[in-house]
């Protein structure tokens, strides 16, 4: 788990309308960190959030999924910060369930999950 990377990543959000905050540092085998951050427009059906918009990132540039080891989700909440639906049936279908997922909050709370736990049904 990389608290610093999440917030790194955290802090390129661009929230302008709910100032909700989210950051997730995806690490690969050969220790490259790639960074998401949740992207809001004014129609929230646009809003791209931080776990989707890092894996996303990691596909574009070239990356391989299944060389991911972990994920480490931030946000601001009285506990870790767990993805929505959506993002939970992407973690699915492109980290390794043998993957590390790490949710966080800024108070230092966090909480060792994988995909299969946060989706035990998802679409194969």
């Amino acid at each position: 788990m990389n608290i610093q990377e999440a917030l790194l990543a955290r802090s390129k959000a661009y929230t302008p309308y709910s100032k909700f905050k989210v950051g997730a540092a995806i690490l690969l085998k050969d220790g490259t960190y790639i960074h998401g951050a949740n992207v809001e427009n004014g129609s929230y059906g646009l809003t791209n959030c931080a776990e989707r918009s890092a894996l996303f990132s990691l596909i574009s540039q070239g990356y391989n999924p299944k060389d991911i080891v972990e994920i480490t989700i931030i946000g601001e909440g009285p506990k870790p910060i767990s993805p929505c639906g959506g993002c939970r049936q992407v973690m699915h279908e492109l980290i390794p369930h043998t993957a590390k997922v790490f949710l966080a909050n800024l108070n230092g709370d966090f909480k060792e999950t994988t995909v299969t736990e946060l989706l035990p049904y998802g679409f194969d």
